[in-house]
């Protein structure tokens, strides 16, 4: 009787294993690369690791933090990675190149790009003719649009070493930088700054969006679109209660202070940088034909686009369309 009971407990045993590594099996993975060390900017998907969101999908996916040396896309274009995070405008600028990759939705509604002044400074028209630091990058983004938009002329420029002690050590010079991040540097020196969002005053080009390779998107529409659908559910659990992501943040770069992601996620709460928009009505990181219309016309008349190549083939729809995860 023992001997029998003892089998019985080995069978059951091994119909356990073999369920729980079937189950196991059925787990799709997906390499995901952020396109800078992890932060609030990234917590809907460390929330969706988290809370078992993406294993809810099916999926196993693995984070990798971007970062100085790191070339997301570039990465992603040589099979390195399923998914990478990337502007919009680096995803046309692909394209120009006939590199094959695609944006297939996109994190921020609002490009978190700002331009940043001493307190006294009204309007950023005001700034017309006065010095701005900002970066080399940024010549073939939000510059030239600032030139159109604003009369501002390349004698403006002063360089940016991303570092906030020139703007506080001269009161007539504003810089760069990013709405989540560089004003919580300055008001922790004691300087209330003027912070004014491009893309409340126009400025279209998508970011965050989430890139893939042709191929991937020919071959794993399914897996993405769970993806998607399950990045989406991390955001909308994110903006509500953090804490579970930020953890992750945290153990993924020890040097996230929870000031900074607190502010983080209260700016993005702020300016809506995540559920703004179509978001609103077509579900969290959406995309619209509009909105990559009106960014290709912004890089043509700023003279950024080359001629004859049709923007359509930086994006699709197709998976976004099947995703409707309201804020």
């Amino acid at each position: 009787m023992m001997r029998m009971l003892m089998r019985a407990m080995l069978a059951l045993m091994t119909i356990v294993a073999m369920a729980a590594s079937s189950h196991a099996q059925k787990l799709e993975k997906l390499v995901f690369s952020t396109d800078w060390l992890a932060e609030a900017e990234h917590g809907g998907f460390y929330q969706a690791v988290a809370e078992g969101t993406y294993r809810k999908y099916g999926l196993d996916v693995e984070i990798r933090q971007g970062g100085p040396q790191v070339n997301g896309l570039q990465l992603l274009a040589a099979g390195r990675l399923d998914v990478a995070m990337g502007d919009a405008l680096q995803v046309i600028s692909a394209v120009e190149r006939n590199v094959p990759l695609v944006a297939i939705a996109a994190t921020f509604q609002k490009n978190p790009t700002v331009v940043i002044a001493h307190p006294d400074v009204n309007a950023l028209a005001d700034l017309e003719g006065k010095p701005i630091a900002i970066g080399s990058a940024s010549n073939t983004t939000f510059w030239p649009w600032l030139r159109e938009r604003y009369g501002f002329t390349d004698d403006q420029k002063r360089p940016y070493a991303f570092s906030v002690q020139p703007f506080l050590a001269d009161p007539t010079l504003s810089q760069q930088g990013f709405v989540t991040s560089e004003p919580f540097s300055i008001e922790k020196a004691g300087v209330d700054p003027k912070v004014f969002l491009l893309a409340d005053l126009g400025y279209p080009p998508y970011s965050e969006t989430l890139v893939v390779t042709r191929k991937t998107l020919a071959g794993r529409v399914d897996a993405l679109t769970r993806f998607v659908r399950a990045s989406a559910e991390g955001w909308k659990s994110y903006l509500a209660n953090p804490a579970p992501g930020n953890a992750l943040i945290k153990r993924a770069n020890p040097q996230m202070s929870d000031d900074l992601l607190a502010y983080g996620v209260r700016k993005m709460r702020q300016y809506g940088i995540v559920e703004s928009g179509d978001a609103k009505t077509r579900g969290l990181l959406t995309m619209t034909d509009a909105r990559w219309k009106a960014t290709d016309d912004f890089l043509r008349k700023a003279g950024l686009a080359k001629p004859g190549i049709d923007y359509g083939r930086a994006y699709t729809l197709d998976i976004v369309d099947r995703v409707h995860v309201l804020p």
